[in-house]
C-alpha cells in the first residue's frame, strides 16, 4: 500500500502528521482540506473530515474517487464500553456498525441497514495485525484491544445507553464516524482500519473526562499512525 488516506474528525488529530509531511499539495473539496504529500516515502492524503457520519462518508468517497487511495485509516478518540478498556488505551476495529441505524419498525433488527447485503463492515486483517504489533512496540505502557467499534451521530454520556450498546451490539467503544467510513470503504472495495484512543468511559463522567484526557489519547494515536505508515 503506497497511497494511503488518513482521516481524522478533528484538526487536533491530524496536525502533527501534517507537520511531518513533505512535498505537500493542499486542495479544498467538499469544504474539506485534503493534504497530499509524502511521509516515510509513502504517498499519503491527510484530511479532517469534520464530526459525524455524513462528513466521514463524504470524505472517504473523495479519497476513493479523486485520490485513488489504496487503503483508508481513520484515527480519533472514543468512549470505552468495557470495564477492561481504560482511558488512554487503543481499540483497533475488527468490524464496525451504526448503532443509530433503526429500521425496527419494518421488522429489521437494530443496526441493520435495509436492503444492503451487510450492515457490519469488517476491517482489513493485515492492517489490524500490523497496528497491534506497532502499539505493543511503540506504546507499551498502554493496552491495545481489538473488537467492534459502534458509531452513531451521538456523544454517549449516559450509563443506560452504554449498557444498551454493549448488550445489543457487543461493542468495545463508541464514537461518531468510524462505521460510516467503513461502509464507504466497503462500497468502494477499499481496505480500512478504524483506530480509536479512549478518551472517556461513555457514561455520566464522559463530559468531564473527555476534556481532561483527549490530548493524551491523541498522542497515542499519532505514535501508532506514524509507525503504521512507515511499515506499510
Amino acid at each position: 500500500m503506497n497511497r494511503i488516506g488518513i482521516i481524522g474528525a478533528m484538526e487536533e488529530e491530524i496536525n502533527i502528521l501534517k507537520e511531518q509531511m513533505r512535498d505537500v499539495t493542499v486542495k479544498t473539496i467538499a469544504s474539506m482540506e485534503f493534504n497530499e504529500g509524502k511521509l516515510y516515502d509513502k504517498q499519503i492524503v491527510v484530511v479532517r473530515s469534520g464530526i459525524g457520519k455524513v462528513n466521514a462518508a463524504v470524505c472517504t468517497q473523495v479519497l476513493s474517487d479523486l485520490y485513488r487511495v489504496e487503503a483508508v485509516v481513520n484515527t480519533g478518540v472514543a468512549g470505552s464500553l468495557r470495564n477492561e478498556i481504560n482511558i488512554g488505551d487503543i481499540v483497533l476495529s475488527t468490524d464496525t456498525l451504526q448503532h443509530d441505524m433503526d429500521a425496527t419498525g419494518f421488522g429489521y433488527e437494530a443496526g441493520v441497514i435495509p436492503r444492503m447485503d451487510r450492515s457490519v463492515f469488517v476491517a482489513d486483517e493485515s492492517l489490524i495485525s500490523l497496528a497491534k504489533d506497532i502499539c505493543e512496540t511503540k506504546i507499551p505502557e498502554i493496552s491495545v484491544h481489538t473488537g467492534r467499534i459502534v458509531s452513531g451521530d451521538q456523544f454517549i454520556s449516559d450509563s443506560a445507553k452504554k449498557e444498551w450498546l454493549v448488550g445489543t451490539f457487543k461493542g468495545y467503544c463508541t464514537e461518531m464516524e468510524g462505521a460510516a467510513i467503513a461502509q464507504a470503504a466497503y462500497l468502494n472495495n477499499l481496505p480500512f482500519l478504524i483506530i480509536r484512543a479512549i478518551s472517556d468511559k461513555a457514561d455520566h463522567s464522559a463530559e468531564m473526562s473527555y476534556s481532561l484526557f483527549e490530548e493524551m489519547a491523541i498522542r497515542n494515536t499519532v505514535k501508532l499512525l506514524g509507525g503504521l505508515i512507515e511499515k506499510l
